[in-house]
């Protein structure tokens, strides 16, 4: 059930709920180092504007978030502004975190302070100039992100709003899944259309049901791929999409992958704009 709730009206965090949202956040995939203490900073993610490198967010006080207040990881999520005033780099997904309630935000922090603290300083990101220069990311802001939260959709029914917000929000399918232009803003006329650069080792594929995308495909099918990989045409999902279905979708309730699964099948088939190779 999704129940939207200002920062006054919420409740405090429940470490209970906040598992829940971690788990479907897929935190784990990227905080944690393969072999590494959990959530002590992840391992290197490859773009073309540079490396990075997800921080320490256990709630080590020198090199965590143990000093963090309730408003400063509000403020992180939901604007993408550190405690100190800094913007962050978009690689960190908060132009979908920024449509969480509240309260999944609450929620999400009371968990993460019950992991064990761990003294690792995060690793420092690699990013090429001009795209380093944090001021820059202030205009950037601008053009392409819009505060949240989610405010459900009147026209559809409860099924459909919380499949949009899993997708759009916590599980944050279109950061991979749906095509940037030449400064990393997320083309939203494509939404979940497919990427045209990588992230990683990953192109992500079209999620809309167009021919290049789920046309064929049932929401049985889309379950079944959520909850443990298992293609259609046989096979199953691996790499990094793989680990999505392992640190993610797989910890879904059935009844929030059925909501997704009706969300995406809900979508106008929308092609896969290929980037041309120039000779």
């Amino acid at each position: 059930m999704l129940v939207l709730a200002s920062q006054a009206s919420a409740q405090k965090g429940s470490a209970e709920r906040g598992k829940y949202i971690f788990e479907a956040g897929g935190c784990e995939s990227c905080h944690t180092q393969k072999g590494g203490p959990p959530m002590a900073g992840g391992p290197p993610l490859r773009t073309p504007f540079g490396t990075f490198y997800a921080p320490n967010i256990t709630p080590d006080p020198q090199y965590g978030i143990g000093k963090w207040t309730d408003a400063d990881f509000i403020r992180a999520l939901r604007e993408g502004v550190s405690p100190e005033g800094a913007n962050y780099f978009p690689v960190f997904p908060y132009s979908s975190y920024t449509n969480m309630t509240t309260q999944d935000l609450l929620d999400l922090k009371a968990y993460l302070g019950t992991l064990t603290p761990v003294k690792n300083p995060s690793h420092p990101h690699e990013v090429k100039w001009p795209f380093s220069m944090r001021a820059a990311l202030a205009p950037w802001k601008w053009l392409y992100f819009k505060a949240g939260p989610y405010k459900p959709n009147p026209a559809h029914d409860a099924k459909w709003n919380r499949g949009a917000y899993l997708v759009e929000a916590i599980v944050h399918c279109g950061e991979c899944h749906t095509p940037r232009n030449f400064l990393g803003g997320l083309d939203r006329a494509q939404w979940l259309s497919g990427a045209r650069m990588p992230v990683g080792d990953l192109v992500a594929s079209n999620l809309t049901p167009d021919k290049t995308g789920l046309a064929g495909w049932s929401v049985a099918d889309i379950v079944d791929a959520l909850t443990d990989g298992t293609l259609p045409e046989g096979g199953t999902l691996s790499g990094e999409m793989g680990e999505v279905v392992q640190n993610s979708t797989s910890r879904l309730r059935p009844v929030d992958r059925e909501a997704i699964a009706a969300y995406l099948m809900s979508l106008p088939p929308m092609p896969t704009q290929v980037k041309k190779k120039t000779k």
